[in-house]
């Protein structure tokens, strides 16, 4: 799959397809590269991207609300998440995170709990091309623990994180990381003293905030704008 891009404008679609805008009918070349530029039969000029993180955050199928993008890169560089990594994923929803972990070169294996959000997660691997890195399994991970062992990485995105935190030094090889998301700072709390009753190491909570800059001609601003609060990270080491 590829971007075609005009302004504010873009499309999702593959080589060869066939895309109606209000800027005109573009047949999109079968032999299509990136950073080529296409017209539309009204002569407007689109440019071709490949696909990046970004633009699957954007563009994958949704079935709630999607980790954000400054959420992944804390747990990206808190964890030092890297190319060849094993990582267990419990909430899949979506499938960012998972998404954004194949496309580091890790193998995931991802467990959602709802049989039509594990399908659609399933369709959004495809879309990402990490299919044969990311394993989405149907069900709750708590009921495969005993099967599973040996996770450089562990993250979740469950209610029933604190539980599986409880389990972690059985599930992470040693020096193993584990990031719990919450949107809610209870359930932080819980994990974090999970965490700390399974003799987990370097344990913090962070609350992620973000803030955009607006920029005009009567100044230079926080945006008042949009929502700052996403959730609570919490990070933790296996020993």
């Amino acid at each position: 799959m590829i971007l075609v891009v005009c302004d504010d404008r873009e499309f999702l679609c593959a080589p060869g397809d066939e895309v109606h805008s209000d800027l005109g009918v573009l047949d999109v070349p079968e032999d299509v590269e990136p950073g080529e530029t296409v017209e539309t039969h009204l002569g407007e000029e689109f440019t071709v991207r490949s696909l990046r993180g970004p633009d699957l955050f954007n563009h994958l199928e949704r079935t709630g609300a999607p980790m954000m993008p400054k959420d992944i890169g804390l747990v990206v560089g808190h964890t030092g998440a890297a190319a060849g990594d094993r990582v267990l994923d419990a909430g899949t929803g979506t499938g960012v995170l998972s998404a954004y972990l194949g496309r580091l070169g890790a193998d995931v294996v991802t467990y959602e709990r709802d049989p039509e959000f594990a399908d659609v997660a399933r369709e959004n691997m495809d879309l990402a091309e990490v299919a044969d890195r990311v394993d989405v399994r149907t069900g709750d991970v708590t009921e495969s623990l005993d099967d599973l062992s040996g996770f450089d990485l562990l993250t979740l995105d469950t209610q029933n994180a604190p539980d599986v935190v409880a389990r972690a030094p059985e599930l992470l090889v040693s020096g193993g990381y584990v990031a719990v998301y919450s949107p809610f700072v209870e359930n932080a709390r819980a994990a974090s003293e999970a965490a700390r009753e399974a003799g987990l190491a370097d344990v913090q909570t962070l609350e992620t905030m973000q803030r955009r800059m607006d920029f005009d001609e009567r100044g230079s601003r926080p945006s008042t704008s949009g929502v700052g609060h996403t959730g609570y990270l919490l990070f933790a080491r296996n020993n």
